[in-house]
């Protein structure tokens, strides 16, 4: 069992939902932390705001951990007697990290924020771009985007599986990707309303930044193993942790990888905390003997702790 986060998407953000009111204290320690009253931003909005990459990320992690401390609580059971492995779609590594014990909320919390905040800095408004390209495996996209740099940067972002692959860099190259991946088997090619080119060359000033932030910090042998990104296999070491997680703001997220990793490992099942299915979705779409389960209503979690 696997349990995990994704990425920050406009269109995938809802209200916390009525369980984790269960859990305040997980939100209050997030709001005192950045000194903010995001739980608020959470519930009412505006959107707007909330959907800001410096906002989005800690909200989405503060919704991941509660989910986590509500298994914990309701089953009777810690993470670590219900997952053999953990995993984060990008920011969800944080996520995971703060799940298992390895990373203090407050931390994850304030890295988080300035994850976002470096990240929108890195790259002017306009400047960068991110692609999805429906039908096209890892390789021909990294063609595509071999073909399409013309001196400019564009890369792999999200090996996402089934077909799904996120390229990101300078707005024109991402552009002319899409159109290069067209002969190479991409059905469809659409840019995504994101704020900055995530996941290439172009985030190093953010990597920079959160070196110096990681180097600050305590992080705990996790209890549960860390399937990470940028290396599809797991690892414990808490300073090769704090590596992979500053490789990973410019690296490939390694997602498909990833999820055969923990086939391999003998996970059946991945569990996706928090917000939305798009994790849960792909995991048939990368191994149709696999399940995935999204944990996102009071229902789904009282579902899952009868069979879990």
């Amino acid at each position: 069992m696997s349990i995990r986060d994704r990425d920050p998407r406009p269109s995938a953000w809802g209200r916390p939902r009525r369980s984790l009111r269960h859990r305040p204290d997980v939100f209050q320690e997030v709001d005192e932390a950045l000194q903010q009253n995001l739980s608020k931003l959470m519930r009412e909005g505006p959107e707007a705001d909330l959907v800001l990459t410096e906002n989005a990320q800690p909200a989405l992690m503060a919704v991941s951990v509660a989910v986590a401390r509500i298994l914990e609580k309701d089953g009777g059971r810690a993470l670590s007697a219900m997952a053999s492995h953990v995993a984060g779609h990008s920011l969800g590594e944080y996520s995971a990290l703060a799940a298992t014990g390895a990373l203090k909320l407050a931390d994850a919390a304030r890295l988080l924020k300035l994850r976002g905040q470096s990240m929108q800095k890195a790259v002017p408004v306009g400047v960068g771009a991110m692609a999805a390209l429906l039908g096209i495996e890892l390789e021909p996209a990294q063609e595509a985007c071999k073909e399409a740099a013309q001196g400019e940067i564009v890369a792999v972002a999200n090996d996402n599986g089934g077909g799904q692959v996120v390229v990101s860099g300078h707005k024109a190259a991402v552009e002319r990707t899409i159109e290069t991946a067209k002969p190479r088997g991409a059905k469809r090619g659409m840019l995504l309303p994101v704020s900055a080119p995530f996941h290439c060359a172009l985030m190093q000033p953010a990597a920079d930044a959160m070196r110096d932030a990681l180097g600050k910090v305590t992080l705990e042998t996790p209890r549960v193993p860390l399937v990470a990104n940028v290396l599809a296999s797991e690892v414990t070491n808490p300073e090769a942790i704090k590596q992979r997680l500053v490789e990973q703001v410019t690296a490939m997220v390694r997602w498909r990888e990833s999820v055969q990793y923990m086939k391999a490992q003998g996970v059946d099942t991945l569990v996706e905390c928090g917000t939305g299915k798009v994790l849960s979705g792909l995991v048939k779409r990368i191994d149709r003997e696999m399940t995935g389960l999204a944990l996102n209503t009071p229902a789904d979690i009282e579902a899952f702790l009868k069979t879990a």
